[in-house]
């Protein structure tokens, strides 16, 4: 009996305190995720521009986002659809507590998205 309690102690501990720096893993994740998905729409088209269009650049938004994930730490992916510039960061942390009942890792995934907005100006 001790031992099921003793097992079941530790489960919820392992729960409490993996889960909160699972919760704590993602938040970062999804901050990361969006600045580099920030950085990624900050890149305009020259081209388009020179023709009087907002329209990003998607190689080079690309290359920003991925490069932005890159130096933050958490290597991810980006892609671009129309205007708006996608940033995913997917890996698994590693468990503390949870490890004693046999869960190892923890997948984390976040995505997140910026759109370039044009017309927006400010009065100084």
């Amino acid at each position: 009996m001790t031992a099921v309690f003793m097992t079941m102690f530790l489960a919820l501990t392992g729960l409490v305190a993996d889960g909160g720096h699972y919760l704590d893993a993602k938040q970062q994740a999804a901050s990361e995720a969006e600045q580099a998905a920030r950085a990624g729409a900050g890149s305009l088209d020259v081209g388009q521009l020179h023709a009087g269009t907002i329209a990003v650049d998607p190689s080079v938004a690309v290359t920003m986002a991925e490069n932005y994930m890159s130096s933050a730490g958490q290597p991810g992916t980006a892609w671009v659809v129309g205007n708006t510039v996608y940033a995913q960061i997917t890996y698994r942390l590693p468990t503390q507590l949870l490890g004693i009942i046999g869960v190892g890792s923890l997948a984390l995934s976040v995505t997140e998205s910026a759109t370039d907005v044009s017309g927006i100006t400010t009065g100084g």
